[in-house]
């Protein structure tokens, strides 16, 4: 049995979004949708099939349903990349599986390790698309913070891969493709028993791109992610993060139930207008009452608040109060992250002190508030700073 099932819709007809918005979405996921999952010499791409696609892949080829779960394991449980490695099929199915199949990994173009033991993966795709996947080592575990997205269509001011246009959507194989491309440079397969044992322990969804904008392909990716007979990561190891795109937060927390981040950066509208640009379809108010709607928020799963701190722009303590106010009756943390500097950014980080006195407010308010430590700045891996040079292959308007 499948411990996830997929949605095949971005939304349902009883989503609560008018027609207009429903539409409006709809629009900006099919304008940017990815290539097929398919190589030159037409073999299909097995990887971020669900069950029932596999099934119906393997029906259309004259074998039973239970193929599809021998692959699903040695796929996503063993990491098996080559037909003739699958030993429990008979070798004439290999043959055949090779024939019409591929069992695919990005390519990688570069890969760099910060001195403070940060990995970062510059991924290219079937159509000579990139994306950039950083892993974030801590002790014996760490955080996969990997891309959904060629480029981003938000434009937050602050942020580096914000000033990359959106190029395109990336597809559920591209999605879970990077956690399996990270798993073969760290040689975690098969995948190990239980929670304990992972280097690669956690999933961040705050990558490149919003996925509220690509969720159709994040759900899916994140399913099979998910799937207790394979990659077999609990939905509490996984944290989806949104700049607020409010109609699908909903939607997210009723069919995935993973750990939501916020994008926030600013307690007024007219800061966080300019700062995130996407607060002038969804301001503040909204925003924060879909937190406080978000299924499974609780002091157990609070929600994290994201707080990149600028000199002189949003690290007042009169900002730090209203901060506490409007995280009122929401099971929340906030991360404050220092700013971290790119090439003609018109930003500078806030000062220690000022980062200090403002965690003390929202300390003393009973908000955790660590201040993040940043990690691979010296590869331009660290928050806010992850951008490829996608955008001169743009496809024409």
């Amino acid at each position: 049995m499948n411990a996830f099932q997929p949605h095949a819709r971005v939304m349902p007809p009883d989503d609560g979004l008018s027609e207009a918005e429903r539409g409006r979405i709809l629009a900006k996921a099919a304008a940017f949708a990815p290539p097929p999952m398919q190589d030159a010499d037409g073999r299909r791409e097995l990887v971020g099939l669900s069950r029932e696609e596999l099934a119906q892949e393997m029906a259309l080829i004259g074998e039973k349903p239970f193929r599809a779960k021998q692959l699903w394991h040695w796929i996503y449980h063993q990491g098996a990349r080559d037909f003739s490695a699958m030993s429990t099929i008979a070798r004439p199915m290999q043959q055949k599986l090779a024939e019409r199949f591929v069992v695919g990994r990005p390519g990688v173009a570069t890969e760099q390790t910060s001195t403070d033991g940060t990995r970062k993966w510059l991924f290219e795709w079937r159509d000579g698309q990139k994306v950039e996947t950083v892993y974030i080592p801590d002790h014996d575990r760490g955080a996969l913070c990997i891309s959904t997205q060629v480029g981003c269509t938000l434009s937050c001011s602050f942020c580096h891969t914000g000033t990359q246009k959106l190029v395109r959507n990336l597809g559920a194989a591209e999605i879970v493709g990077q956690f399996m491309a990270a798993r073969d440079s760290y040689g975690e397969w098969p995948t190990p028993k239980g929670e304990e044992g992972r280097r690669l322990s956690n999933i961040v969804v705050m990558g490149m791109g919003e996925p509220l904008y690509n969720y159709a392909a994040t759900a899916k990716a994140l399913a099979i992610v998910m799937d207790h007979e394979g990659i077999a990561l609990s939905r509490r190891r996984i944290t989806l993060s949104t700049s607020g795109v409010v109609p699908m937060m909903d939607q997210c927390g009723a069919e995935l139930g993973v750990n939501l981040a916020v994008s926030l950066h600013a307690v007024r509208d007219e800061l966080r207008d300019e700062l995130v640009p996407l607060n002038r379809k969804y301001p503040i108010r909204e925003l924060m009452d879909a937190c406080r709607r978000y299924p499974g928020a609780s002091n157990a799963r609070r929600i994290t608040f994201e707080y990149v701190m600028l000199r002189g722009v949003n690290d007042s303590i009169a900002e730090a109060h209203e901060l506490v106010r409007l995280l009122h009756g929401i099971p929340a943390k906030v991360n404050l992250i220092p700013f971290n500097p790119w090439p003609g950014s018109p930003y500078k980080t806030s000062t220690l002190e000022a980062q200090h006195a403002f965690a003390e407010v929202l300390n003393a308010a009973g908000y955790s508030s660590p201040i993040r430590r940043p990690r691979g700045r010296d590869i331009l891996a660290a928050c806010g700073q992850l951008k490829t040079e996608s955008e001169r292959a743009r496809r024409p308007a």
